[in-house]
C-alpha cells in the first residue's frame, strides 16, 4: 500500500536553525517526518526502513542566456551530492521484513558542516542556493525521504529546502579593515587606492580612495602626463567548471562611475575619492507586485553574490582606471566580497546571530533527537491513538 510523506519542521519555525558559515550556532535542519497510509487513517501501511539525507543538487549550462548558442553548446552538467550524512530513522525488528503501522513520527537533526577544508566535499560547508539569470548556474537543496516498504519496493521522497550562507556579513570585523593597493605605470605614475571595507550588499555606498604620484626620481617627465579621466566599476566574474580541464569565464559589469580630470600631473599628486551604490535588483514586477519565489530559492535583491559551488564560482571586483596621456594607462582590479545582505540587514542578522550561539550552547550534538511516536497496527489502543475506534469491521471516530 501507497504511504504518504510530509516533513515539517519545529512549530512556528522554519527547518533551518543556526547560520550556515558560522559555526557556533550549530547551523542544522530540524523537523520530523510523518509517515501516513496514503488511503487514509483507517488503513495501515507496511514499513521496512526510513531514511533522510539533506541532498545539493548543482547544474550548469554557460550558453543558457544565449539563444543562438544554447542549442549548440554542451548540455547542460549537473552533479548531485549528499551534505553530511543520512540519518537512520527507523529500521523494522531483527527477523521481521517489515511493521504494519498506523502512523509515524520520526523526529530528525541534520548537522549542516561548518569545516572549510578538506578533501571531502560532505565535510565542506554547502554554498548557498542561488539560480542565475535563465539558469546558467543553479545550486538548490532538496530533503530526501527514502522509505522502503518491502525488500523489493522503495520510494524517495523530496523537499526543497532553501540554504542561505552569513560568513559574508558586511559587519564581520575581517571586511572592515582597511586595505592600500599600488600600480606603477611606465615608472612615472604610480595609482594607489584605498578602500575602507570589503564586503557590500545591495545599495550600499561603495566608496574608494584614489591617489596618482609622480615618480620623485623622474619628476620632470611625469609632470608632463596628463590625467584625463579616472573610473570606477564593479565587475561580477563568473567561472564555470572551475575545477575541470576546460573552464570559461563570463565578466559582466554591473556599475561603473567616471570622473573627468584633465589636468597634468601635480608635484604633489593627485588626490581624489570617487564613489558608486551597489546595484539592486527590484523583485516587483510591471504592476509592483513581489510575485510569489520558488520554495528551493531565497528571495534575493541583487543578481547574484561571492559563491563557490563544485561547478561554478562567482567573484566580484572593484576595477579602477587611470586614463593617462603620455603614459600608459593604470588598473587596479581588487577583490570584494558581494553579501546578498545589505549593511542594515547584516547588523541584524549579526544580532540574531549572536542569540542563536547562546541557544546553540544548550544543545547536545551527540543526542539531541526526542523520541519518536510509532503506532503499530497491533499496539494496544492503537486506533484510539488516532482519534478512531473499531466498531465491529468498521473504523469510526471516537467520541469520549
Amino acid at each position: 500500500m501507497a504511504v504518504q510523506v510530509r516533513v515539517s519542521g519545529p512549530p512556528n519555525s522554519n527547518y533551518l536553525v543556526g547560520y550556515p558559515g558560522i559555526s557556533a550556532t550549530l547551523p542544522r535542519i530540524e523537523g520530523k517526518v510523518e509517515v501516513r497510509p496514503a488511503p487514509g487513517p483507517a488503513s495501515c501501511v507496511t514499513v521496512s526502513l526510513v531514511t533522510i539525507a539533506l541532498i545539493r543538487r548543482e547544474t550548469i549550462h554557460p550558453s543558457a542566456d544565449s539563444v543562438t548558442k544554447k542549442h549548440l553548446a554542451a548540455p547542460r552538467k549537473e552533479i548531485t551530492d549528499i551534505v553530511g550524512k543520512e540519518m537512520l530513522l527507523f529500521r523494522s525488528p531483527a527477523g521481521k521484513e517489515f511493521e504494519r503501522v498506523l502512523s509515524m513520527d520520526l523526529p530528525f537533526v541534520l548537522f549542516i558542516p561548518v569545516g572549510r577544508g578538506g578533501e571531502e566535499i560532505a565535510r565542506r560547508v554547502p554554498p548557498a542556493s542561488l539560480s542565475l539569470h535563465s539558469r546558467t548556474a543553479e545550486t538548490y537543496y532538496e530533503l530526501v525521504v527514502t522509505v522502503q516498504q518491502t525488500h523489493q519496493e522503495q520510494r524517495k521522497y523530496a523537499f526543497p529546502v532553501p540554504i542561505s550562507r552569513y560568513d559574508t556579513l558586511s559587519t564581520f570585523g575581517m571586511f572592515n579593515r582597511p586595505e592600500t593597493v599600488e600600480k606603477v605605470s611606465d615608472h612615472l605614475v604610480t595609482l594607489g587606492i584605498n578602500l575602507p571595507r570589503r564586503s557590500y550588499g545591495p545599495l550600499d555606498p561603495v566608496s574608494v580612495y584614489i591617489k596618482l604620484s609622480p615618480n620623485p626620481d623622474w619628476i620632470a617627465k611625469a609632470k608632463r602626463v596628463t590625467i584625463q579621466k579616472i573610473t570606477i566599476a564593479v565587475e561580477e566574474e563568473i567561472t564555470y567548471n572551475h575545477e575541470g580541464d576546460e573552464p570559461s569565464k563570463k565578466v559582466n559589469r554591473l556599475a561603473k562611475q567616471t570622473q573627468a580630470v584633465g589636468i597634468k600631473m601635480p608635484e604633489a599628486g593627485y588626490l581624489t575619492n570617487l564613489g558608486l551604490v551597489y546595484p539592486a535588483k527590484d523583485l516587483r514586477d510591471a504592476d509592483g507586485i513581489v510575485p510569489r519565489g520558488k520554495p528551493a530559492f531565497p528571495m534575493y535583491t541583487v543578481t547574484g553574490f561571492t559563491t563557490t559551488g563544485s561547478l561554478y564560482k562567482i567573484e566580484y571586483f572593484i576595477v579602477v582606471k587611470a586614463h593617462l596621456t603620455g603614459a600608459k594607462d593604470i588598473t587596479i582590479r581588487q577583490p570584494i566580497v558581494v553579501c546578498p545582505l545589505d549593511h542594515a540587514d547584516c547588523k541584524e542578522e549579526m544580532d540574531a546571530a549572536k542569540q542563536a550561539a547562546k541557544d546553540a550552547a544548550h544543545v547536545n550534538a551527540d543526542n539531541p533527537l526526542p523520541a519518536p511516536t510509532i503506532v503499530r497496527l497491533h499496539d494496544r489502543n492503537a486506533w484510539n491513538s488516532l482519534g478512531l475506534t473499531m466498531v465491529g469491521n468498521q473504523c469510526r471516530l471516537l467520541i469520549e
